[in-house]
């Protein structure tokens, strides 16, 4: 049975970050016969892999078919009463979403981070849908604590979520898909890693790496409060992860792979 590989490519450079997902990507290339990458940049490291090019198609993402779609929906956000309020009132939001065990060490500085911006930025509201990890919870939750303007909920259904998303005004996260899904709804992406293997948004502009230091937090989020210029510069670059339209491509190559249709040209950004 053929093996085709959705999201091929990604490649970091550093086999521990992220974990597992590195070394999960680099062992799955070598089973697949079909690799279905999102960039040209993904692309290029299967070559340099020595996989044949005549094996590997440029489709996009997924993940940003699944965005639009999602956004497109009226939602209404039932998960918690002051997200919703929020929402509703337009009031300006920094959303925040980190998990990663690369980012377990420093994970009080990022609470010590979130709590100093809350202060120093009274009129945002920072929303924080807390992974249930409890490494995670007991370095963060404690420093919001007596703020009004943060907001720590359950994780949140993906359509819910991607309301959130689209009415924040800056997307602090230590998540992959989120570099790709954010600046696709024109959303500055400070990225809490030290590095990434998504390295075309960094190259785009879509998305900086910031890593976990808490001076360096504030700072960055900082700049894009109050530096329109810098904030439109992040706003306004173009997302290359994809049209929406890699869906249609994966199937169209997953056809020809079984004999039974032709594949679509590359998605190109």
């Amino acid at each position: 049975m053929p093996v085709v590989h959705l999201e091929a490519g990604l490649r970091s450079g550093n086999i521990k970050s992220p974990f597992p997902e590195e070394a999960n990507r680099k062992i799955i290339s070598q089973i697949a016969a079909l690799h279905l990458t999102p960039t040209a940049g993904s692309k290029q490291n299967l070559l340099v892999e020595n996989h044949p090019e005549k094996d590997i198609v440029i489709t996009g993402n997924t993940v940003i078919d699944a965005l639009l779609q999602a956004v497109s929906y009226k939602t209404d956000i039932v998960s918690d009463v002051r997200l919703a309020a929020a929402v509703a009132d337009q009031k300006p939001l920094i959303l925040v979403t980190t998990h990663r065990r690369e980012s377990w060490q420093n994970m009080s500085g990022v609470g010590k981070a979130l709590r100093r911006l809350a202060q120093k930025y009274p009129q945002f509201s920072i929303v924080l849908p807390a992974h249930r990890n409890p490494i995670v919870r007991n370095a963060i939750l404690p420093q919001l604590e007596g703020l009004e303007n943060t907001i720590a909920t359950e994780p949140l259904p993906y359509n819910e979520f991607t309301q959130v998303m689209k009415a924040a005004h800056i997307v602090l996260t230590d998540s992959g898909g989120v570099q790709e899904e954010a600046p696709a709804l024109g959303k500055p992406v400070l990225v809490m890693r030290e590095n990434t293997e998504r390295p075309e948004a960094v190259t785009a502009g879509t998305v900086r790496l910031i890593g976990t230091d808490e001076d360096r937090i504030v700072d960055e989020v900082s700049t894009l409060i109050d530096d329109q210029k810098a904030y439109d510069l992040m706003a306004n670059a173009v997302n290359p992860y994809g049209d929406g339209k890699a869906a249609q491509r994966s199937v169209a190559a997953i056809a020809e792979l079984l004999g039974v249709g032709t594949r679509l040209p590359d998605f190109s950004s």
